[in-house]
This record gives C-alpha cells, sequence and structure tokens, in this order.
C-alpha cells in the first residue's frame, strides 16, 4: 500500500471527476468506495469517500462539502513524453468547465489545478547551458499549453 496518499477535496460530483481522472492514463482505475449511511453527515447512498489510482499513483477523492475548495496552491503534475499526450490531456481537462493559465497549468472542471508539463521541458532546465535554460524559461513562461518544438527551439537559440 501507498504511505501517502493525496485526498482531494469535493463538493459532489464524485463519479464524474472519478469517470473522468481514471480515463486520461494507462494504469488507472477505481479501487474502493464508501458510502454515507445513517451516521451522515452526507446523504444516505451518497459517496462518501472513492479511492482510484491514476498512473499507478493512489488518491482519495472525499465528498465533502462547500467547507474546502481546490486552489492552485496544490496541484497535480503530468510529465508527458511529446506533444500528442500534451494536447490531449490539454483538451480533455480543459473542456466542460475546465480553463487554462500559464506556463502549462490548467484548472478542471472541478477546480484542480494541473500541470501538463514534458520531460523534454525538464532536461532542457536541467542544462548547463545558462543561457538556453535562460530562452526555454522566457518562452514556456509565455505559453498557455507548452508546445515541445517551440521550446526545443528557444532552447537551441532560434
Amino acid at each position: 500500500m501507498q504511505k501517502i496518499v493525496a485526498h482531494l477535496w469535493f463538493d459532489g460530483r464524485i463519479e464524474e471527476a472519478l469517470e473522468l481522472y481514471t480515463s486520461l492514463l494507462p494504469d488507472s482505475r477505481v479501487l474502493d468506495i464508501s458510502y454515507y449511511g445513517e451516521a451522515g453527515p452526507g446523504a444516505v447512498g451518497d459517496i462518501m469517500f472513492a479511492d482510484f489510482e491514476m498512473a499507478g499513483q493512489r488518491f482519495t477523492l472525499v465528498n465533502g462539502n462547500t467547507f474546502f475548495t481546490p486552489n492552485a496552491s496544490f496541484s497535480l503534475s503530468v510529465n508527458c513524453e511529446d506533444q500528442a499526450e500534451i494536447d490531449r490531456l490539454w483538451e480533455i481537462l480543459t473542456s466542460n468547465g475546465g480553463a487554462g493559465s500559464v506556463a502549462g497549468w490548467l484548472t478542471d472542471r472541478f477546480g484542480v489545478s494541473w500541470q501538463v508539463s514534458s520531460t523534454q521541458l525538464h532536461t532542457m532546465l536541467a542544462s548547463d547551458d545558462a543561457a538556453a535554460v535562460t530562452r526555454v524559461t522566457e518562452a514556456f513562461m509565455k505559453m498557455n499549453k507548452l508546445d515541445i518544438a517551440a521550446l526545443e527551439r528557444a532552447f537551441r537559440g532560434e
């Protein structure tokens, strides 16, 4: 069992979130669902907790109330291998009420913040070439959704 599990607080829409999140990446599935009983505090039969894996990482959705709301101080980061994966995830996560932000960040329809990043960007930012790192940083900070080809051009100084 995974020692540390991120809990994401929701006010309803748990089933919709489970369907979306387990459809995003391979090795994703619902693990367990617990329901409210007579003791509450939610309505009898509503989901209380839902455990799931996304890309093998365990998460729990908590069906609470409006006391807590998601914010950008906590985000889920996905390191994509290519532009096609970035484009696919960006489209899915910004649809139906989600919104893009800056530098690969977005908020999904539930208010959960994501960073749709790339392994290539991380490699470029770890370079010993300070000028190339500066160019890449300046480029990705102007982007909404990351563009790997544009980042590679910036890295090369083109």
